[in-house]
């Protein structure tokens, strides 16, 4: 079932982002409140965003947030051609440079059987 709010609800990722640094755990629970909580956008659309943003700013490596959004939106109900159509689209506006890594890393993700 679908978090209410993809970053406050989620206990592991929470305790996960505090292990890198208590402040750090903070602030992403104070921006998970404001941000996460904006009602006018759903939750998996906002993990398709930081998917794509993910994309555009780093490229994709297996220790980025990528992942961890990709999990996110995952647990939001998003399936697997969901997941790998955002990325695809990424390629026309991110570069397709920064989409190949991508896709290997969500066929690293899915062949795992995280889904």
């Amino acid at each position: 079932m679908p978090y209410k709010n993809a970053v406050l609800d989620d206990k592991e990722l929470l305790s996960g982002l505090s292990s890198l640094h208590p402040h750090f755990g903070d602030l992403c629970e104070i921006l998970g409140d404001k941000l996460w909580g904006m009602e006018e956008i759903d939750q998996k659309t906002k993990c398709f965003l930081t998917m794509s943003i993910d994309i555009a700013n780093q490229g994709v490596f297996e220790t980025a947030p990528f992942l961890i959004h990709v999990d996110m939106a995952v647990k939001q109900g998003a399936s697997r051609q969901e997941v790998e159509a955002v990325v695809l689209f990424c390629a026309m506006y991110a570069g397709f440079p920064k989409v190949a890594p991508a896709l290997a890393a969500l066929k690293n993700y899915f062949d795992e059987d995280n889904s």
